[in-house]
C-alpha cells in the first residue's frame, strides 16, 4: 500500500493477534530464539534495521519487536527475510514451529491430542463444537463473551480454531462423530451471512464419508447429555481418553471404567439423535428458511 506514492510499512496496528503469551514459556522461547536469528543474520550482512524493515514492508519498530522476542514473525516474514539474508532456507524452515506459538498453549495441547486420534465423538450442548465452526462463527461466538476479549485475543483464537480443522485433512481420515443440539442451529450467531455459511460448512462436514453428523432435537424430553459437553478420543494403540462436564469434574479421564461410562452416555445420546440421514436433511430444511 502507498499513500502520496511512498510505501506504507506494516505497524503492530495492522497485525493484531502475533503478541507473544508471556505464560507460554515455550512459545516464548521459541520466538525469541527465532528473533535473535533473525537479528544475527541482519547484522551479518550488514544490513540496518530500517532498511531491512523497507525491503521487507515492515516498520523498523516492528522489526525490532519481532527480533526482541515480543512479536511472532509472519511466515511470508520469514520467508522473505531468508531471501533477504541469504540464510539458505534456515529461517523459512523455522515457520512450522513459529505457526504453533500463535495458538495459545492449551489448544496446542488439545489439537495434538486430535491429531493422534484414530476416533473422535464429540456432543455439545449449548453451542456448535469448534472443529465444526466456520471462522465467522468462531469470531461472532468469541466477540460475544463478557468480559470482551481484546482484537488481539479474537483473532488469535479464531486462528487457532480453525487450525484444529486440519483433522478433516488426515490420511488415513480418523472416524470422526458428532451430536449437534437443534438449539444452536437455529441461533443466527453473527447475522444471517454467518449462519447459512455455517450451515452449508455443516452439510459439507457431514457429507465425509468418515464423519456421521447427528442433531438432538430440541423436543427430546431428556438425554444423558444435559450436563454439558462430552468427547471420547480413542488412538491406535488402545488407549483413550475422554472427558465430560458433567463427570469426573470435567477433567480428562483414561481409566477404563470411567471411559465406559462416557461411552455409555454417548452411544445413548447417538442412538435418541436424528439418524445422521435425517440430520442432514434437518440441516437443508434450516438452510432453506434462512
Amino acid at each position: 500500500m502507498s499513500v502520496d506514492g511512498e510505501v506504507r510499512l506494516r505497524t503492530e496496528a495492522d497485525e493484531p493477534g502475533w503478541e507473544v503469551d508471556p505464560d507460554d514459556e515455550w512459545g516464548v522461547a521459541v520466538v525469541a530464539t527465532v528473533g535473535r536469528q533473525l537479528k544475527l543474520r541482519r547484522e551479518a550482512v550488514g544490513m540496518r534495521a530500517p532498511d531491512f524493515g523497507k525491503a521487507v514492508g515492515y516498520g523498523e519498530d516492528l522489526v525490532y519487536k519481532i527480533e526482541s522476542g515480543k512479536r511472532i514473525p509472519r511466515p511470508e516474514y520469514l520467508d522473505k527475510a531468508d531471501e533477504l539474508l541469504d540464510a539458505g532456507g534456515l529461517l523459512a524452515a523455522m515457520k512450522e514451529d513459529v505457526a504453533k506459538v500463535r495458538y495459545p498453549k492449551k489448544v496446542r495441547d488439545l489439537a495434538q491430542v486430535e491429531a493422534r486420534a484414530v476416533e473422535i465423538g464429540v456432543y455439545v450442548c449449548h453451542s456448535i463444537s469448534g472443529l465444526l465452526q466456520t471462522p465467522g462463527h468462531a469470531r461472532a461466538a468469541f466477540e460475544s463473551r463478557q468480559p470482551p476479549y481484546s482484537e488481539e485475543e479474537v483473532e488469535r483464537m479464531v486462528a487457532a480454531r480453525v487450525a484444529r480443522q486440519s483433522i478433516f485433512d488426515r490420511d488415513p481420515a480418523p472416524a470422526l462423530s458428532f451430536v449437534l443440539e437443534e438449539a444452536p442451529l437455529r441461533r443466527p450467531l453473527g447475522g444471517t451471512m454467518v449462519w447459512r455459511q455455517q450451515l452449508e460448512r455443516l452439510l459439507q462436514v457431514g457429507r465425509m464419508r468418515n464423519v456421521a453428523l447427528q442433531v438432538m432435537p430440541t423436543h427430546r424430553e431428556t438425554h444423558p447429555g444435559l450436563d454439558g459437553k462430552i468427547e471420547v478420543l480413542k488412538f491406535e494403540d488402545g488407549t483413550a481418553v475422554g472427558r465430560s462436564d458433567g463427570a469426573f469434574n470435567g477433567r480428562p479421564i483414561s481409566d477404563p471404567r470411567q471411559l465406559r461410562i462416557l461411552e455409555l452416555r454417548y452411544g445413548t445420546i447417538r442412538a435418541q439423535a436424528l439418524p445422521p440421514g435425517e440430520s442432514l436433511a434437518f440441516i437443508e430444511q434450516l438452510l432453506g428458511e434462512t
